[in-house]
């Protein structure tokens, strides 16, 4: 090729190399905008709406990567990048760093589906892989549980999310049991009778469902009675120990003589 017939080539290629690349930034610019505007109009109806508070920051971040990455891809285009290839190489990309991350992905997932169906939110307590707690935060990828104690125990999404585990505070009322060890020389009924009257004296004793006493245990010289009473959940979880102590001495000092608490 001449070197005369050499401008008109490289004038056609800046024209039009120039021109997608004025376009692509237009787009580029006024796509940003619009993902801002998009991104406030998205916040609000989040704040508006009835969606857990705690899954609201996942779902406004997750939209606002959407819609980047649906504005990358259009700019890509502009510029004359087949589109196809592009995306084929974000679905290899993602599913290598997938199968790097694969743990990680499943604590992700499993955090959805926690602030989703919502077996615990914070300020439970919950019994879960060996652990009592108090739950403290669920973060992205794990749950952070304060014990009795104070220690602080990190555990895994995903884990949570897929295993079982035991809710202390889900209901409002729990039953709290005393066993009791009761001489033969006792009479069952008369005993019962004055159990119950006893269980009505405690002021955390709820009316519905009414306390109970019950034999459950016979031995040659005794045999073992087990008083049932329902409290307010957070009085068992907070006043367990106390209140067990006070019945106890309720018992004590009632029949100091014949009964042996256990």
């Amino acid at each position: 090729m001449k070197p005369e017939q050499w401008l008109p080539l490289i004038t056609n290629l800046a024209i039009t190399y120039t021109t997608k690349i004025v376009m692509a930034i237009l787009v580029l610019v006024v796509g940003l905008w619009i993902t801002r505007v998009l991104g406030s109009v998205i916040k609000r109806s989040l704040e508006h709406s009835q969606i857990d508070s705690s899954l609201k920051p996942f779902m406004l971040n997750l939209s606002k990567v959407a819609l980047k990455v649906l504005l990358l891809i259009s700019t890509a285009s502009i510029l004359g990048i087949e589109t196809t290839s592009f995306v084929a190489l974000l679905g290899s990309a993602s599913l290598a760093v997938g199968l790097a991350l694969q743990g990680s992905l499943s604590n992700f997932a499993g955090s959805v589906l926690i602030l989703m169906f919502k077996p615990f939110k914070v300020g439970d307590i919950i019994q879960v892989q060996g652990h009592l707690g108090t739950v403290k935060e669920i973060q992205t990828f794990s749950t952070v549980l304060l014990t009795p104690d104070h220690k602080t125990i990190i555990l895994p999404n995903g884990g949570l999310a897929g295993g079982s585990l035991v809710n202390l505070s889900k209901e409002t009322t729990r039953r709290l049991d005393f066993v009791l060890k009761v001489a033969q020389k006792h009479e069952v009924q008369k005993i019962r009778q004055s159990l119950l009257e006893l269980l009505q004296t405690v002021p955390e004793c709820l009316p519905t469902p009414p306390p109970s006493v019950l034999v459950t245990s016979i031995a040659e010289t005794s045999y073992e009675v087990t008083l049932s009473m329902w409290v307010q959940t957070e009085v068992f979880i907070t006043q367990h120990s106390t209140l067990m102590a006070a019945i106890q001495e309720k018992i004590l000092n009632y029949w100091r003589k014949d009964i042996e608490a256990v």
